[in-house]
């Protein structure tokens, strides 16, 4: 007997926060995503796509580990290997991609780069079908490591979150902002890093704008934060009842046996065929079971859209018939006397319990 997966093993046990991070360049997005590696929930994975981590303390392996994408291309294949391949036996608690608006820049240059090939043009640009398509594919290195990983997250964007139209520049040039739309939809929280100067000091703050958790209200600003930080606050809201370090003893088991399989029930009743057949053996063509239908099933002419219980009529009343011939033609027989009614009887009963089978 076979295993199946339990749907009640399937309810949350730890608490997680998948985090991203918008701003211009020098807001401290970078150094924000790097300090996941402090708060405690095991060793960063750094996608490094932007080739800065080098930059950041610790990035040589001995806090964690950064690794650099030298082709957009790679990315997909980092991060099966972190998550489902060799890269496991590290034991990677927390990820980071640094940054998501640079990866989308490099593919879409290389789709703007076809597009100009195909058409022959210097100028042409991708149709709104093409980014769309475009946008479907490179999101799943959000859903991989959103979502698949199950994991605390930091996703950086050069980004401003002030809507579309608002872009801002970064190393590349202007920033699509159809990198904006897919995103939101993959974090929990979204925040835009900006920098004050107070006290003559530069402050980093991190301003909610969206958010799926009452810890985190719209328009709350942290400042000088650390990944840390926003776990702290997730947990004193009172709002988490799920820990974050480790999960929850499972309560259910995660693999049930198979249920056996039912066994199919058949109609127990005459289907249109065994009417067809029955009317063969004995004598009656199909325009006989048309009149019948006519007169018994409210002048239906169609057999096949009688419905089983009409069928079923018409079944009882073709036995009928035909019982009360067989008996007709038993005393028919039995009159005859001597050895004919004894074959005549014979005949009779052994029709008829032909025709009750």
């Amino acid at each position: 007997m076979g295993k199946r997966i339990n749907p009640l093993s399937r309810r949350p046990r730890q608490q997680r926060l998948v985090l991203a991070v918008r701003g211009a360049a020098g807001t401290g997005k970078s150094y924000f995503a790097s300090t996941l590696a402090d708060a405690g929930l095991g060793r960063l994975c750094y996608f490094d796509v932007e080739r800065k981590a080098r930059l950041l303390s610790g990035s040589d392996g001995s806090k964690f580990d950064a690794l650099e994408i030298q082709h957009p291309d790679e990315l997909p294949d980092f991060i099966d290997w972190a998550l489902d391949g060799e890269g496991r036996e590290q034991g990677y608690g927390c990820y980071a991609l640094d940054s998501w608006a640079m990866y989308f820049g490099r593919k879409h240059r290389e789709t703007v780069l076809a597009v100009r090939d195909r058409n022959g043009d210097p100028t042409a640009q991708p149709t709104a079908e093409e980014l769309a398509a475009d946008q479907v594919i490179f999101q799943e290195v959000l859903r991989r490591l959103c979502v698949d990983s199950g994991a605390c997250v930091v996703i950086t964007d050069q980004i401003g979150a002030k809507g579309k139209e608002d872009r801002e520049e970064n190393e590349m040039g202007r920033v699509l902002p159809l990198t904006s739309g897919g995103l939101e939809y993959f974090v929990d929280v979204l925040v835009e890093a900006s920098l004050r100067i107070e006290d003559l000091r530069p402050v980093r703050v991190f301003r909610v704008v969206k958010s799926n958790s009452a810890a985190f209200p719209i328009g709350m600003e942290l400042l000088n934060p650390s990944f840390s930080d926003f776990l702290a606050r997730l947990n004193e809201s009172g709002t988490n009842s799920l820990p974050v370090e480790a999960p929850l003893p499972a309560k259910e088991p995660e693999l049930l046996e198979e249920a056996p399989a039912l066994a199919f029930v058949g109609r127990t009743g005459p289907t249109l065929e065994d009417l067809y057949l029955k009317a063969e053996e004995n004598g009656f063509t199909r325009a006989d079971l048309v009149t019948a239908a006519r007169y018994y099933c409210n002048g239906k002419s169609d057999l096949e859209r009688l419905s089983p219980d009409e069928i079923a009529n018409l079944d009882r009343r073709l036995t009928a018939r035909i019982e009360k011939e067989a008996a007709r033609n038993a005393a028919a027989f039995a009159s005859m006397g001597g050895e004919n009614q004894e074959a005549g009887e014979t005949a009779g009963a052994s029709r008829a319990r032909k025709l009750r089978a």
